[in-house]
């Protein structure tokens, strides 16, 4: 199944300290179950009467923990510890070291109420949080906090905790498995998009070449009237506006493309693509390949530009902790002299729901007037509505053998601007700054956007759980300044 359309699924594991009221922990299980419920999360906890007052406190009660999440080890994506009191800081590291889940942990512990501190009601976990922080810190056990120290567990804020928390999870599991397809070889004059598949397999991060003759010779192969080449090519005419002026002969050309593309992602098993855009396909069979990319983006299989792999790295990442089809542009135009904006574009791959409008669908204007606009069909045009948008960027850095990223927050504007392709308006602030860290850092000249803010969940997937290198923007709308981060 793919992770996208997997619902999350959390184990649980409530802390308790005996000489605290055991109705805290029974009340704990109660809302943390109806929170996961009213999310549509999946739970994994043990029956409450497999241990007292079914929290975890004994070393018994973390073995048999361990062993429960153990049968379950392939559906749970994240642990979630709660503390409805102190807790038992032994009993919860015991039960993540024997389980070896190597997944997301989120620690919550529960408010006191100032006129609930007597014997039989006080909970004392703002303290217990501590013990159990600093126990799960000795054991190298990476784990995630909550926005607030102590919360409450039917609250809206404990709520956007565990959305946070679902894309953390989601993130990283999907980056730990991803299989990327690299279809064609590299356009020879872009080597900035050059990375190491060595230093991404250690991060669990699988490429999958295939040459790009296989992928043409395919598409040749396929008769126009077959089932998927028609089911394919009327979602082409559903997808936008074919300028009126292009020759049905070439959505037909089109549309077999992206069944053959299709076809070998399915088979190989591919979260996400990068290809070998230009100039080959269009000279030696005769369209462009953007069309077939953003029809892939927008059903959450993203597709980068000129086989940029840790470009399309960067595109699934976004995908994962934000849900929706990101893109990849180039930093390309500076706005008039507008110190925070510039101009993104690419030549017309970018996803529908990307685009936020319509999109036009004609030829490739660059190429198009260089190599011929008759075998440059399946540009996918139109500029970006405006919005918040985040922003990201992996890349290998083989000199000292490490995987580093930047990213952070801003939005598209409505500025019109008179440029063909796809087109986004950008504003960052301190651009200027994050431009400098672009260029000192020997990043390349693609990005990855998507629409929304998740800085916070990607920072926290690639930093606390990948160990990658990354350096956070600064963003106002938030507060935080800018931070490099070494593994």
């Amino acid at each position: 199944m793919n992770i996208m359309h997997k619902r999350p699924t959390f184990g649980v594991i409530i802390g308790t300290r005996n000489f605290f009221n055991d109705r805290l922990a029974l009340s704990a299980r109660s809302q943390i179950l109806a929170q996961f419920t009213a999310l549509n999360y999946d739970v994994r906890i043990l029956p409450v009467d497999a241990t007292k007052s079914g929290a975890v406190e004994t070393r018994e009660d973390a073995r048999r923990y361990a062993r429960y999440f153990g049968e379950h080890r392939d559906a749970i994506d994240g642990i979630v510890v709660v503390l409805p009191n102190f807790g038992d800081e032994l009993g919860i590291v015991q039960t993540l070291e024997m389980a070896n889940l190597r997944v997301p942990v989120l620690v919550q512990a529960c408010n006191d109420d100032n006129d609930k501190v007597s014997v039989t009601e006080r909970r004392d976990a703002f303290c217990g949080k501590f013990s159990v922080c600093n126990n799960l810190y000795q054991y190298g056990i990476p784990f995630t906090d909550t926005t607030s120290h102590t919360s409450d567990l039917d609250s809206d804020e404990f709520r956007a905790d565990l959305r946070r928390f679902a894309g953390i999870c989601r993130t990283v599991k999907g980056l730990k498995t991803a299989r990327i397809g690299a279809i064609g070889a590299r356009t020879a004059p872009f080597q900035t998009v050059r990375c190491s598949e060595k230093l991404l397999q250690a991060s669990g991060i699988t490429v999958i070449t295939v040459d790009l003759s296989e992928i043409l010779a395919a598409a040749q192969r396929l008769d126009a009237d077959a089932a998927d080449v028609k089911t394919k090519l009327a979602a082409i005419e559903g997808y936008g506006v074919i300028a009126s002026h292009i020759k049905r002969d070439n959505v037909i050309k089109q549309a077999r493309l992206s069944v053959a593309i299709d076809h070998w992602m399915a088979a190989n098993e591919c979260d996400a693509s990068c290809i070998q855009c230009w100039t080959s396909v269009q000279d030696n069979y005769g369209c462009a390949t953007c069309l077939s990319m953003s029809m892939m983006g927008q059903a959450l299989m993203p597709s980068a530009c000129e086989v940029d792999i840790a470009g399309a790295v960067s595109m699934y990442a976004l995908l994962l902790a934000s849900g929706h089809p990101p893109a990849l542009l180039d930093w390309n135009n500076n706005f008039a002299r507008d110190a925070d904006k510039c101009v993104c574009t690419h030549c017309g791959n970018f996803p529908k729901d990307f685009l936020g409008v319509i999109p036009q669908i004609s030829e490739l204007d660059v190429l198009g007037e260089t190599i011929g606009r008759e075998k440059c069909f399946g540009a996918v045009k139109g500029k970006v509505a405006a919005g918040p948008m985040s922003f990201l960027r992996v890349s290998t850095d083989d000199r000292n053998g490490t995987i580093r990223s930047y990213f952070g927050e801003g939005a598209f504007t409505d500025d019109p601007y008179g440029m063909d392709g796809g087109i986004a308006v950008t504003q960052v602030a301190d651009l200027r700054g994050l431009l400098r860290h672009i260029c000192r850092y020997g990043f390349e000249h693609h990005v990855a956007m998507v629409r929304g803010h998740y800085a916070d969940v990607v920072e926290e997937a690639l930093s606390t759980y990948l160990s990658w290198t990354i350096y956070r923007h600064p963003s106002p709308a938030i507060g935080l300044p800018g931070s490099l981060t070494r593994a």
